[in-house]
């Protein structure tokens, strides 16, 4: 896999940034790029993009979400004679079988967790698979929106009464998520897509570190207005 955009920059422009923030000394956020080496590899699997947010302490979260970026593309090439979604699928499940068992070896790291969205570019569309609650956006004609479902317990509540987000009660906390890899050794897994795909479309991944504090309509204005690199950087 090649991690090199240059091949790339006739049809596909990308950026990756992670910042520790104010709150934290470490970063429990990890990610990934992993462009295809060239047309016939991008044909076959396309392009993976991979963002994480670990959760636990003593350094675990970290771990997690480290442990899932690294895994889930070196899984997904593995299993070339899969489909990709299925092959995504089974990534993201290899990953959460690997975190757990790396939990339960010690007991620092026992519960550890962490959420992964991925996203899969492929000439038949845009497919995303994810766990937790790291966002999956699409800017498409100026319209902004979530391509995956909060794994939170704001969303599952807000979907189970049928009421808005933004109704929820104030005393439920925000920050509980439903779904993880790794605290347990089976993960529930969503798939999405494929999204058909069209020359101007903008994807965006992130956690709940820029989801959570940036409104979706402020982080739509800096991904249609700014190029990939600067975007990154602004928001």
């Amino acid at each position: 896999m090649s991690q090199n955009p240059e091949c790339w920059k006739h049809c596909l422009e990308c950026a990756a940034l992670s910042d520790v923030g104010l709150r934290r000394s470490n970063n429990q956020d990890s990610m990934v790029v992993a462009l295809a080496s060239g047309q016939q590899a991008w044909e076959r699997r396309g392009h993976l993009f991979v963002v994480a947010d670990g959760m636990g302490a003593h350094a675990a979260g970290e771990l997690a979400s480290r442990m899932a970026v690294e895994a889930i593309p070196l899984v997904y090439q593995k299993l070339s004679g899969l489909n990709p979604a299925d092959a995504l699928h089974q990534a993201m499940t290899a990953a959460n079988t690997q975190i757990f068992e790396r939990g339960q070896a010690t007991d620092d790291f026992r519960g550890m967790g962490t959420t992964a969205s991925s996203l899969v570019l492929l000439p038949q569309g845009a497919v995303v698979a994810h766990c937790g609650d790291s966002r999956v956006y699409r800017l498409r004609d100026q319209k902004f929106e979530q391509l995956t479902f909060d794994h939170s317990l704001v969303w599952e509540m807000s979907a189970a009464g049928r009421i808005p987000e933004n109704e929820v009660p104030d005393y439920v906390p925000k920050n509980i998520i439903t779904r993880s890899l790794g605290p347990s050794d089976h993960a529930e897994i969503d798939l999405e897509g494929p999204f058909p795909v069209q020359a101007g479309d903008t994807f965006l991944l992130c956690t709940d570190g820029l989801s959570g504090p940036v409104r979706d309509e402020e982080i739509g204005t800096i991904v249609g207005c700014l190029s990939p690199e600067d975007a990154a950087r602004a928001l």
